[in-house]
């Protein structure tokens, strides 16, 4: 096999559109995501090309060649991902072989390539293996230096244009590689460039931003779409042009009019992490947080450990073993404890009766609170995000209340009965009178999350919901709460 790639000609049209086959029955099931697809298509747009359509197979070699014919009529590269082992439903090969009217030969170097691969692993290589060795003549080995299965670069013709069929392994980990070192090198690519922004915002809804974003969004290039995500709504602006220069200069007009559509919801650009940032900028400013977390279920302590990890890993962050020894005059009733030094006290205290009887001594504005409130109250979420910064000795107390029902007819909020607070949400058929005509709809969830930094004042915010069950509401809760520090205590 050959050790390095031999680069194409200068005189071959580059490649403008491409199409991506994703070969594999498990991918039909379900039994395995396709992730392929997504990081090729990255990859390829960040090199100018345009993907314009993308598709999934089973093993079934007719319904491959059907595909793969299909795309030589349409697109400049066929790139295929999957179907390259050594078992009767490896059919990528074949149905190559038969789209461009070529036979296949065993290729005694792959050959010899594959019995020294085996012997160097002390395993006997099974006969059914010499299948990875066959080549049709139009393709240009593409060499695995991590499995056995090597792929091939095909050059064919089709309508009086040069076109190009990339074969690839299914496991990601060798897709890449072979990708990167053997398939890249060789491909010629366009020196046109495509330039992204991406703006994350939060508490705004998607039909929200569309509106705000107008006719934007109607542009060809630049482009401008909206995308609902966890941590908010995503608005993404591209620009192609002739180089990076040149669509980023074509987009700068568009990235102007969508900062000013959506001044003061943007929380993060691009790559930012909504916990990420919280951490960085407690720790810039040399801050300690305490959460209480109701709603959200441990999502935000979860998140931010998560982020503590990932800079801890890159480098970005200082790890660190307990800091302290428990919340001031706190028992053991105070359940699930962490303590982190750099910034973070992560203390996740759950909001339970117990807990919430715990907290009590810790803090006389709890007791001055009015008689009768349910713990959803915000009244009580807000003196609980006084109580937890007060216990843990932290900089700033974050708590995270529980739903309560809203009665949108009459105009009035149900914040629950009882120490626990805690209600349930309404089912899909649960439905309420509307506000006009007698129409019924669907309730609305509120609950409340509050901020203690010390000052005299605690900074509360209601979150409207629609009752979308309860992994919903935990990661609007979770993501919510991130961005109220962010846009408070954290600005």
């Amino acid at each position: 096999m050959p050790d390095t790639p031999t680069h194409h000609e200068g005189h071959e049209r580059p490649v403008e559109r491409a199409e991506l086959i994703s070969v594999g029955t498990e991918l039909l099931l379900g039994e395995i995501v396709d992730t392929n697809s997504a990081w090729l298509a990255a990859d390829l747009a960040r090199r100018g090309v345009d993907v314009l359509w993308s598709a999934r197979v089973g093993d079934n070699q007719k319904r491959i060649e059907h595909l793969v014919a299909q795309a030589l009529t349409r697109s400049d590269l066929v790139v295929l991902g999957g179907g390259l082992g050594p078992t009767d439903d490896d059919l990528t090969r074949d149905a190559v072989a038969a789209v461009v009217g070529e036979e296949q030969r065993l290729d005694e170097g792959l050959v010899a390539w594959l019995r020294e691969y085996f012997a160097t692993t002390g395993r006997p290589m099974p006969e059914r293996n010499l299948q990875q060795a066959r080549v049709i003549p139009s393709a240009e080995v593409l060499p695995n230096p991590i499995g056995t299965a090597p792929g091939w670069l095909v050059r064919t013709e089709r309508d009086g244009r040069r076109r190009y069929i990339v074969t690839l392994p299914g496991p990601p980990r060798e897709l890449k590689r072979m990708w990167e070192e053997q398939a890249v090198p060789r491909l010629p690519f366009p020196t046109a460039r495509i330039f992204t922004r991406t703006y994350k915002t939060n508490g705004l809804g998607e039909s929200l931003v569309a509106e705000r974003l107008g006719d934007l969004t109607k542009g060809a290039n630049p482009s401008v779409a909206t995308y609902a995500k966890r941590d908010g709504v995503h608005v993404r602006v591209a620009a192609k042009g002739s180089d990076l220069g040149a669509a980023m200069e074509l987009a700068r007009p568009t990235l102007e009019a969508v900062e000013r559509a959506l001044a003061g919801s943007v929380w993060g650009v691009d790559d930012d992490d909504m916990a990420t940032l919280v951490l960085k900028r407690l720790t810039e400013r040399g801050l300690r947080l305490a959460v209480a977390e109701g709603a959200s279920g441990g999502l935000l302590t979860e998140l931010l450990e998560e982020a503590r990890d990932a800079l801890v890993r890159g480098g970005g962050f200082e790890a660190a073993g307990p800091a302290g020894t428990g919340p001031q005059g706190a028992g053991n009733d105070v359940a699930d404890e962490a303590y982190w030094q750099g910034g973070l006290a992560g203390s996740v205290v759950a909001w339970r009766p117990e807990t919430m009887r715990t907290l009590l001594p810790y803090l006389t504005a709890l007791q001055r609170l009015p008689a009768g409130l349910g713990a959803a109250a915000a009244e009580v979420v807000a003196a609980v995000a006084v109580a937890v910064r007060t216990m843990f000795a932290a900089d700033v107390g974050i708590a995270i209340g529980y739903p309560y029902l809203a009665d949108a007819s009459a105009g009035q909020a149900h914040p629950g009965a009882g120490a626990a607070g805690v209600h349930a949400p309404p089912s899909e058929d649960e439905l309420e009178p509307g506000a006009a005509g007698g129409g019924r709809r669907r309730p609305q969830l509120r609950l409340e999350i509050a901020l203690s930094d010390g000052d005299t004042t605690t900074t509360t915010h209601t979150l409207s919901l629609p009752p979308l069950g309860r992994g919903w509401v935990r990661e609007r809760s979770a993501f919510s709460g991130l961005n109220l520090l962010l846009r408070s205590v954290l600005r």
